[in-house]
């Protein structure tokens, strides 16, 4: 309805435009919600906009507006959309939703069902997500999970908006950093790595070249921790990509061969270097050192190319806070190879767990980690992606494990799911008493305030889709499914549902929840999150 309000719009001011009487871009038409409902289901800002172009009052542009509107929608039978559009100081136009509109809403939505919120906008788009993609030398960490939660959640609206996302998990078994797993392992002077699971891997792997020994001891980490501690989460990739074979295929010998002729690479003091700077880094960056080996950035390039040669038309990159210094060289390199704007790099920034209003360290009997598999032992996945969800990707969050564990509607994820809980045991009351004989289904009936405040969240859904599609705002999901939770909480208290007095009120209003149970399953899907029929 967002879109088509401002599409609306756009025609009006087209037409006045024609007239002399405004002038406007259709880039600054932006429609949103009002704060609160007594304003209207939408409202926008745009006379205010116009006036200060034209130094006209804001208030007469916006009735000039009002009755070009009122005008549009009657002529061209969108007149049943709304029930009025009112004008408010200093000049907000707020849209207001008819009865009717939001009535068709609930047997919209139970036609659609698991489909409804679906959208087109994507137009099969593929987009490569690369998310996790930790090194494979420990645990993932929580700072991992996070990234992780996101990835997959974002890639699951990319999905129901319409594109068709790929999710991977990109394996560094190359770099330096598997040869120090291999001392860690052979436990000699250059050990880093420390925990149980190297004691294991001491134990399982024969003692031999530090490289080799770190790449067996990788595959094992890969395949015994990092994989499990991915299904436990809930997270499935399509597919694991071994930096190795970039290297084994040639590929990175290649886009040496191409970055020297485009004099993108050049040598200096024994070692090669990506002319970073031209591409706006603060300095140029090595990709060969002195030694002869290939750094994880020139690896990186070639993995890029990779992605888009495989099809993809855009790539998303997640990462974690530690790798914000790299963005601008990777963003660079990609720009280098043809594809610039094609990137997005995602930064999660870092988190911190607490107990009892201090900060607790959990166990790390797994070494310097602290490990995701911890986390999900402590509160279970349901908790932990809601909770990661629920802070916005571009800020610290701190994991609330006492909130996490609590069984009360303190608790936002027991607090959604209750809700869920509680309509299912209606609908299985309504069966068992026989209540839902009413017949023809009369939505007419819903008009109480509060019915129409819980269709009016409904109504909201696809349009969420859409904008997370867009503006990579996962955190929304959560927050819109406690506002439905809280609306239908609101609906059930001011409104008898099962009344063997009225029945078609009830049969209505079972509609209605049915509706709800829906919407609400499928945001929880969208999350990762399970929807529970009791609890």
């Amino acid at each position: 309805m967002k879109k088509e309000i401002e599409k609306i719009l756009e025609k009006v001011l087209k037409e006045l435009e024609k007239e002399g009487t405004l002038v406007f871009e259709s880039s600054q038409i932006k429609v949103d919600y009002p704060s609160v409902e007594i304003f209207g289901d939408y409202t926008t800002n745009i006379a205010m906009v116009i006036a200060k172009m034209t130094q006209k009052k804001s208030i007469e542009i916006a009735e000039s507006l009002k009755f070009s509107l009122d005008k549009f929608l009657k002529s061209n039978a969108k007149g049943d959309i709304f029930e009025k559009i009112e004008i408010a100081k200093p000049g907000y136009l707020n849209f207001f939703l008819s009865k009717q509109y939001l009535q068709n809403k609930v047997q919209e939505i139970n036609n659609l069902k698991e489909k409804y919120g679906n959208s087109k906008i994507g137009k099969g788009e593929k987009i490569h997500v690369d998310f996790v993609s930790a090194n494979p030398t420990g645990p993932v960490t929580l700072g991992n999970g996070r990234g992780g939660t996101f990835g997959d959640v974002f890639s699951n609206v990319l999905e129901k908006a319409g594109y068709k996302p790929w999710k991977e998990y990109y394996v560094n078994d190359f770099g330096n950093q598997i040869k120090v797993l291999g001392h860690s392992i052979l436990k000699d002077e250059k050990a880093q790595y420390k925990g149980d699971y190297i004691d294991a891997l001491s134990k399982k792997i024969k003692r031999g070249d530090p490289f080799e020994t770190g790449q067996k001891g990788a595959k094992i980490i890969l395949e015994e921790i990092i994989k499990p501690s991915m299904k436990k989460i809930g997270i499935c990739f399509d597919q694991y990509f071994f930096e190795e074979s970039l290297h084994k295929s040639g590929e990175v010998e290649k886009i040496f061969e191409e970055f020297f002729q485009k004099k993108f690479f050049y040598e200096k003091d024994g070692a090669v270097w990506f002319r970073a700077k031209k591409f706006g880094d603060e300095k140029d960056r090595v990709v060969k050192k002195t030694t002869g080996e290939i750094t994880y950035f020139g690896g990186d390039i070639a993995y890029h190319k990779n992605k888009f040669e495989r099809g993809f038309s855009k790539a998303i990159d997640v990462w974690g806070a530690d790798h914000h210094g790299d963005v601008k060289r990777v963003q660079g390199a990609v720009s280098a190879l043809g594809y610039e704007g094609k990137l997005e790099i995602i930064i999660n920034q870092l988190m911190r767990v607490q107990k009892d209003k201090k900060e607790f360290k959990m166990s790390k009997r797994k070494g310097t980690y602290v490990s995701i598999d911890d986390l999900l032992e402590e509160v279970g996945r349901d908790a932990v992606r809601f909770f990661f969800l629920m802070y916005d990707k571009k800020t610290h969050m701190t994991f609330d494990l006492d909130l996490a564990k609590e069984k009360s509607e303190k608790n936002p994820v027991f607090y959604v799911q209750y809700a869920h809980a509680r309509i299912c045991s209606i609908l299985k009351k309504a069966t068992d008493l026989n209540l839902e004989r009413g017949g023809k289904i009369n939505l007419n009936l819903l008009i109480h305030k509060k019915e129409l405040s819980l269709i009016r969240e409904l109504n909201k859904f696809p349009e969420l889709v859409e904008e997370i599609a867009e503006s990579y705002e996962a955190h929304k999901l959560p927050y819109y499914a406690i506002k439905l939770a809280d609306k239908f909480h609101s609906f059930y208290n001011d409104c008898k549902v099962l009344d063997n007095e009225n029945i078609k009120l009830t049969s209505t209003r079972l509609k209605l929840i049915k509706a709800v149970k829906i919407t609400l399953e499928e945001t929880l899907c969208l999350m990762g999150v399970s929807a529970p029929e009791r609890m």
